[in-house]
Parts: C-alpha cells; structure tokens; sequence
C-alpha cells in the first residue's frame, strides 16, 4: 500500500510540474500574442481615435447634434466604437483615444471647420476665413427660403410617391435613413427626416464634395480663366512620366497616379484624411503607374491635389478661400453649407462637405438647370454634358466627379440620370428627362439600401 501511495504521490507531482510548464508556455504564448496584435494594430489606432475625434468635432460644432449621439450612433460602428471622445465647449474641440493609446485631438475653426491636429499646430499662425454673404433674396425655394406654394401636379401619383419614400425608412436598423427630399420642377413634392434631423440639420457630403470641386473647375472654365485640357501646373512632374497629366485627367479620374482608396485599411487615403497637414500634396507625390487615360483609379487624393491646385489661379489665400462662397454656394444661396480645411488651409475637396438636405437639393437644382440659376449664368451649359460624360475604363458609371446610370446599373431609372456620391451613403441624383431631383442622406448604401427600389419607384410616381 506504501508503495502505491508513494507511486500516486510522485506521478501527482510529476503532473503538477507538467500542468505548471504547460501553463507558463501558455502564458507566455498569450503574451507573444497580445503584443503581435499590439504591435500589427498599433498605427490603426491612430486612425481610429483620428476618425472618432474629427467626427466628433465635426458634428458638434458644425451640425450643433449632442456628443451623446456621435457616440451612439455615428461612432458607434466597428472599430471606431473602440475610441472614446471628450468635448471641450471652451476650446471647441474634441479628444479622442483608444483604451488610452493614440490620443488624436480635433480643433473647430471659424469658416474652416474641424480639423485633426499635430503638435505643430499653432492656433494663432493661421487664421483666414472665408467672407460669407447670407443674403436673403425673399423669395420662395428654391431661389430663397422662403415657403413654397402648395402645388399639385396632375402626372404625380403622390400614393405611389409616399410608398417609395416609405421604402427608405422602413427598416431604421438596416437603412438608416436620415433625410431624404424629392423635386420635381422645382418644386417639392416630398420631404422626411429621422428622429432628430430637420431641414435645418447639416448633414456631412463625404464624397459629394468631390462634385463641389468639379463644379468649381467649370465656373473656372466658364468665366475663361482655365481650359480642362491644359496640363496640371505641376513643376514637379515637367520632367517625368506625369508630365502629360491635365486637369481633364485629374478630373475623370484617369491620370494613371498609384492610389489605394481602402476605408477598412491603412491606406493612401486613410493616411491623407487621418494624418496628413496638407492633404493637396500626398496624390501629387503619387508615381505613375499607367499613362493618362489608360486605367480608371478612384482617389480622393486627387480631388484633394484638384483643390489645391485651385490656389494657383488666385493672388491669395484669401481669395481662394472665398471662391467657393462667391462663386456657388453662397450665390446659389446654400448658405449652410461650410467646406472644411486641412490644417495648412487646403479645402479638403475630396470629403468635407456639409450641408442642410435642401441646400444639397439646391446644387442639384443648379445643375437640372445647366448652370442657370434663377437668370443668372453660374458655368456654361455644355458643363452638364462634360460631367456627365462617361469616363473610359469605368464601365460607365464615372464621369467627371461625378457618377453616371448611362449602362444601367439602376435598370428602373433612367439612364440619363447623374448623381454627386458620398460614403455611407450620401446621395444627390439628377433626372433630366423626369425633370427630377432627389437627394437622400443617411448611413447605409448600396446595396444594402434599395436604391434601385427607392430611386425606380419614385420615377414610376411620375407619369
């Protein structure tokens, strides 16, 4: 019996030893493996708590919406949601931060927005902003704000209408919808908005913006100080294989730059947006990887160079900042809208449009009516056709910054339908043959939103 207990005793210890080991060895693989993943992720946290403090800012101090709701809703998406973010009211800005790690910090500007800032940040070495003129015309909208007249039109089938609206807030949890206007000559003939969006709450473009610029490159060209087909007055590329590139180029999307546009990844465009000062120059240092016209590359960094290079047809700062206003947006009386700088004072052309739905439903208006707005020439009306032009190489869904149904990706509406785009699922649609403009807003896209079904539904309203 002695000598089972003393076997038992010694085989316990000897298992215990082994347990012991093992679970060291364990330990310590768990270890290696949290430092791996630390280590892999790290530079994505700088991205992380950069997109929550900047949206944060951006829709506090923009939007006027509550930080509560920024953390509940807009923020609240996969790895974003791993930030948290402080408010300060005092100095306007916003203070992000992943379990503490990669503190990013977004200020809010006058005139300029929020911007993510570095430690060579100096609040009082740049501080232009953009004249605004907010006249109000009187009159009704779209010319004004003024409330429209009732109409009625005959050919509307305002049942159908209403289902086809219904369709994009039907499902709150999937299509997040939250705002959505529909106008047919000029008139409105439908409009809703989530809980807690109203016709007064400004609503982030994202890439709709980028149809702002295009538009800025035609009232250019429209009053004869630039030609598209001119080469890009880049010094930088006169001696290489960029030498060819055109503002046409840049435009369509063709100039054959190397971009990596990944909003899931640490990309060429997460880097500009998350970490750049000066987001003009990261596509202009872009090399070639094709000739002009040879591949279709979609690149928010070149929308960002196409903003940039608007500066050199100005004197000064102070006037390129004004152009936008005085040029369009306050002209066509968007006055809500506010185009957000970088921190060096570029317009960041690629993503940083906000604006009230009805003010975005006035740049469509601008262009169902060619350029003319209310009797006066805003660009020339041969502009539309150029935008809407498809774009070799891709598939005819891309014009000139702006995206096209010419092959019928949406086989319910018309295919000479065009639209300014933005993540998440921004929208303004032009339907020249139905006279029609639609802009929608929320944080689903297609095709988990309907679009087709929403869009095709509402033309079919119209007969």
């Amino acid at each position: 019996m002695n000598g089972i207990k003393q076997n038992l005793l010694f085989l316990k210890k000897r298992l215990t030893n082994f347990n012991m080991k093992n679970l060291k060895r364990l330990l310590l693989l768990i270890v290696v493996v949290i430092i791996v993943a630390v280590v892999y992720n790290y530079p994505k946290l700088n991205m992380i708590s950069g997109y929550a403090a900047k949206n944060m800012a951006s829709n506090v101090f923009i939007a006027n919406r509550t930080a509560e709701a920024i953390n509940k809703v807009d923020n609240n998406v996969p790895l974003i949601k791993l930030a948290k973010s402080k408010v300060d009211n005092k100095s306007k800005s916003a203070t992000s931060s992943v379990y503490g790690l990669m503190s990013r910090k977004a200020v809010y500007r006058d005139g300029l927005g929020a911007v993510l800032v570095n430690d060579d940040y100096d609040p009082t070495k740049f501080t232009l902003q953009p004249h605004r003129d907010f006249t109000n015309t009187g009159l009704p909208f779209p010319y004004g704000n003024k409330k429209q007249k009732d109409t009625v039109f005959a050919n509307i089938d305002y049942t159908k209408l209403l289902k086809a609206i219904g369709l994009g807030f039907s499902n709150p949890d999937v299509q997040k919808t939250r705002s959505t206007i529909v106008i047919y000559k000029d008139q409105i003939i439908a409009e809703q908005y989530d809980g807690g969006f109203t016709k007064d709450t400004k609503i982030l473009g994202w890439s709709m913006t980028k149809s702002i610029v295009s538009t800025l490159y035609g009232i250019l060209q429209c009053n004869g100080k630039l030609n598209v087909s001119q080469l890009a007055p880049i010094p930088e590329w006169k001696n290489d294989n960029r030498k060819n590139i055109t503002y046409n180029h840049l435009l369509r999307m063709q100039s054959g730059l190397e971009w990596d546009e990944n909003y899931t990844e640490i990309s060429d465009a997460t880097k500009m947006l998350f970490l750049e000062s000066d987001m003009s120059l990261v596509q202009q240092n872009k090399d070639a990887i094709a000739k002009p016209t040879e591949i279709w590359n979609y690149s928010s960094g070149t929308s960002n160079l196409l903003s940039g290079l608007l500066k050199k047809k100005f004197n000064s700062h102070q006037e390129y900042l004004d152009f936008p206003y005085t040029s369009l947006i306050d002209k066509i009386g968007m006055h809500s809208m506010l185009i957000e700088a970088d921190m060096v004072g570029n317009y960041v052309g690629s993503s940083y449009g906000w604006a009230t739905t009805r003010d975005w439903a006035k740049f469509g208006l601008l262009y169902l009516h060619k350029g003319n707005w209310n009797g006066e020439r805003i660009f020339d009306a041969n502009w539309v056709d150029y935008v809407a032009k498809p774009t070799a190489h891709s598939n005819g869904t891309y014009g000139a910054h702006f995206w096209l149904n010419a092959e019928g990706r949406f086989p319910d509406v018309p295919k000479d339908m065009y639209y300014a785009s933005g993540y998440q699922g921004q929208y303004v649609f032009i339907v020249p043959s139905k006279n029609l403009v639609v802009v929608r807003t929320g944080l689903a896209t297609y095709p988990i939103f309907d679009l087709n079904g929403f869009l095709g539904g509402i033309v079919k309203a119209i007969k």
